[in-house]
Order: C-alpha cells, then structure tokens, then sequence
C-alpha cells in the first residue's frame, strides 16, 4: 500500500515541477517579448502656430 503512495506522490510532483517549469519559461518569455517590444513615440506636433481667425475657417 505504502509503495502507491510513494509512486502517487512522486507522479504529482512530477506533474507539478514539470508544470511549474512550462509555467516559469512562459511568463519569462513573456517578459521578454514585452521588453523588447517597440513602444509607441508621442506623435510630433506641427511647429506652424494658427491664428484665431484661421482655426474657425474650415
């Protein structure tokens, strides 16, 4: 009996390093991917000033 018992918790523990290492590589790759992506740049305002009369013209 003792002998199932050793084999059933050494399957879960097993199951559950082998787990815990997919899990561990997925989130270190995630941050990774989310490093290296390219952040968006703030869009370049025009440097030409409007005058009040030209921003109601349309």
């Amino acid at each position: 009996m003792s002998d199932l018992l050793n084999l059933a918790m050494l399957i879960g523990a097993l199951l559950a390093s082998v787990a815990l290492g997919i899990f561990g590589a997925y989130y270190i790759l995630r941050l990774g991917f989310a490093l290296i992506r390219p952040h968006p740049q703030p869009a370049l305002q025009p440097k030409t000033k409007t005058s009040p009369e030209m921003a109601g013209v349309s």
